[in-house]
């Protein structure tokens, strides 16, 4: 019987996702190193410890029922070790093997009859004429591990963009794929449970401002016959993962046709909607996913737009809440952390929507944003470490 889970990784999503666990009636101890960390403030106990302290997690694993993960670019033979000393880990390493590495992402997503993009592995310049013989301009490569939120990216016109950009990482591996001229990006949420269940979300449509998810709007405005094509490749790489608990499929839909572009191994920030808008939230069912319980169906009761709030450099006082929550269709998250630091994600808010979701919804949102800043204090500590 399970009792008590454990989360690998302190940051927002595991808090999310120890709030329901903890209001589901299981003990959570997260294990990260930054304490008092966003996940670590609402779990029962943190053990304070980086990702590849093979004591600590050893520790975690044999203080816990199970251990999940809340993010991808952790130490896999940390993984790999709680599962060869017995205790049970989900998702598994094989998961996290597939999806911290873009090649062998891509490739799995292409063995699995998913549509990507034409790409290639360059790890030399002299690799580049061979890959742009192949793949084509304009390209963008990427980091294969490690990379998030835009970083590790560089979109390139030519072999001489190419060469610059392998130059840059100094021998690191890449991946060389064909620029996608797309319309939009759209995500499919996705729950899979050890007895082979599988529940997906309406797919959601991203805006992203320089790599980072700015918004997300459900469902996304996209034809009913996209939709269910997402779901439905989602759904086709969640039983040839075989993966337990809530992962993410990003697509991109270019001429009414889509592409994977990338598969997140856990909850993922386009999914934090469902939290408000849905019965059941994408952490709710990683909860009953891990712990063996019956998943719920994802039924959407209002319509959504989630917004990033992010962090300016300016200050790490959030002022115009006030504001912002005069609208009653506004629903705050805030993730208690100290430092707003330029670009962190420090919080998100969802509006609710009756009806369809429109332009001037979208506008309202914005506008909702804009109302909010981050000001200097007298109670303000100094940058984060």
């Amino acid at each position: 019987m399970i009792r008590t889970i454990g989360v690998i990784g302190g940051g927002q999503l595991g808090r999310m996702f120890a709030l329901d666990a903890k209001r589901m009636g299981y003990d959570v101890i997260a294990l990260d190193p930054q304490p008092r960390s966003p996940c670590g403030q609402v779990a029962d106990e943190q053990i304070v410890a980086q990702y590849d302290d093979f004591d600590a997690i050893e520790r975690l694993g044999s203080r816990t029922d199970v251990v999940t993960y809340e993010f991808e670019n952790i130490a896999i033979e940390s993984i790999r070790r709680l599962e060869a000393r017995g205790y049970a880990v989900s998702p598994s390493s094989r998961v996290l093997q597939i999806t911290q590495d873009r090649i062998a992402e891509k490739t799995f997503a292409r063995d699995c009859g998913a549509p990507v993009a034409e790409f290639a592995e360059v790890s030399s310049a002299a690799d580049v004429r061979a890959a742009g013989e192949r793949v084509g301009y304009p390209a963008v490569l990427k980091t294969v591990s490690g990379g998030y939120d835009g970083k590790g990216q560089w979109r390139v016109a030519d072999e001489r963009g190419a060469r610059e950009a392998v130059d840059k990482v100094g021998g690191a591996r890449l991946i060389f794929e064909r620029f996608v001229p797309f319309e939009l990006e759209i995500s499919v949420i996705c729950t899979r449970s050890a007895r082979g269940e599988i529940v997906s979300y309406p797919p959601a449509e991203n805006e992203h401002d320089a790599g980072i998810l700015s918004l997300s709007l459900v469902p996304a405005r996209v034809s009913s016959d996209v939709a269910s094509k997402a779901r439905e490749i989602t759904e086709r790489i969640a039983r040839a993962l075989e993966i337990v608990g809530t992962f993410c499929v990003e697509f991109f839909v270019t001429g009414g046709n889509l592409l994977v572009n990338e598969i997140a191994p856990r909850p993922h920030n386009s999914g934090h909607y469902t939290i408000d808008a849905t019965r059941c939230s994408q952490y709710e069912q990683h909860v009953r996913a891990i712990c063996g319980l019956p998943l719920s169906p994802p039924e959407l009761m209002r319509n959504a737009i989630m917004v990033n709030i992010l962090g300016t450099g300016t200050g790490n006082t959030l002022e115009g809440i006030d504001q912002l929550l005069k609208d009653p269709s506004i629903v705050l998250h805030v993730y208690g952390k100290r430092h707003a630091t330029n670009r962190r994600k420090m919080g998100h808010f969802t509006m609710l929507i009756d009806g369809p979701v429109t332009d001037d919804h979208i506008a309202r949102a914005r506008d909702a944003r804009a109302l909010l800043r981050w000001t200097r204090s007298s109670d303000d500590e100094g940058p984060a470490p």
